[in-house]
């Protein structure tokens, strides 16, 4: 499918970075379900709280750009979070013995743990795909808990158009299979590097991480009736789609919207489903704008 696209315009190199970067990674220990968790996060910069998350499959290192942005640092506090199973976040103790398989309720009480163990005063929640599914849900059962809802790649239900099964397989290298179908959901004018960092996340998954993600992405549809619960007079809810995105399309995020009173909506005319990664650039101004919508 690659091949067939029109190559990204070529562009300057970026200067190399150099030094030690702005962001600081610690652990916090959490107790999930009656079990303790040990639970990787990084931050950076200083003011508001913007709590953030990540896909399906993957960990915090896709939020690395808007974390090095002093523009964005410089008044607001970025948090993202490995959720368990992923990234530096190891399984809980007992592991070898289940199946991992996420759910809403698990996905709510772990993203509310992690605003009480961090002392969050009514955060900025930002969410993409699955991430951006929790933000709606949030929205709809715990608007207290938070300042306003920043809703990207995120749609009230997408049914599997694939066999989620293939990612968990003896014979497959679950990674390496979760890297080829996203690398269709990237934009064709994302940088090289930065589609190929964005890759490689995937391919860093744990076995069954991602299939067990998109067990809840694909099959829990219960946010469908909790859409007009949603009060945006208290809390904003701003939804940002990728008019590549052919997961969650344009057209899934403006339903979403059209079902939410007082959402607003923008559609990023070159990006695809995992913008902070694949193509931070493109992605930065609607970031900006989405920061400033919430009052």
């Amino acid at each position: 499918m690659a091949l067939g696209r029109e190559p990204a315009p070529a562009a300057a190199p970026a200067p190399a970075p150099q030094g030690i970067e702005p962001i600081t990674g610690r652990y916090v220990h959490l107790t999930l379900s009656g079990r303790p968790h040990r639970v990787y996060f990084e931050e950076a910069g200083q003011g508001r709280p913007v709590l953030c998350l990540h896909t399906a499959g993957a960990h915090t290192g896709q939020w690395r750009a808007q974390m090095n942005d002093a523009e964005i640092t410089d008044s607001h506090r970025l948090i993202a979070f490995d959720m368990p199973w992923h990234g530096k976040s190891l399984p809980p103790e007992g592991w070898e013995t289940e199946e991992y398989l996420l759910t809403t309720e698990a996905y709510i009480e772990t993203v509310l743990a992690m605003v009480d163990a961090l002392g969050l005063e009514k955060p900025i929640l930002a969410g993409v795909s699955m991430g951006g599914r929790i933000a709606l849900q949030l929205a709809a059962l715990h608007p207290e808990k938070f300042s306003g809802f920043i809703a990207i790649e995120a749609s009230d239900f997408q049914p599997a158009w694939y066999d989620i099964d293939w990612f968990h397989r003896p014979d497959a290298h679950g990674g390496e299979m979760g890297a080829a179908l996203v690398s269709a959901n990237i934009t064709p004018h994302a940088p090289g590097a930065d589609r190929w960092a964005t890759q490689w996340m995937f391919m860093q998954s744990g076995p069954g991480v991602f299939r067990g993600d998109l067990s809840f992405y694909t099959r829990d549809d219960s946010l469908i009736g909790r859409l007009g619960a949603i009060d945006t007079s208290k809390t904003p809810v701003h939804i940002i789609v990728g008019a590549y995105d052919l997961t969650c399309t344009p057209e899934d995020a403006q339903r979403t919207a059209d079902a939410i009173d007082g959402a607003t909506i923008a559609v990023m005319d070159e990006v695809g489903h995992f913008p902070m990664s694949e193509h931070p650039e493109g992605f930065r101004p609607f970031f900006l704008d989405a920061l400033a919508r919430m009052g």
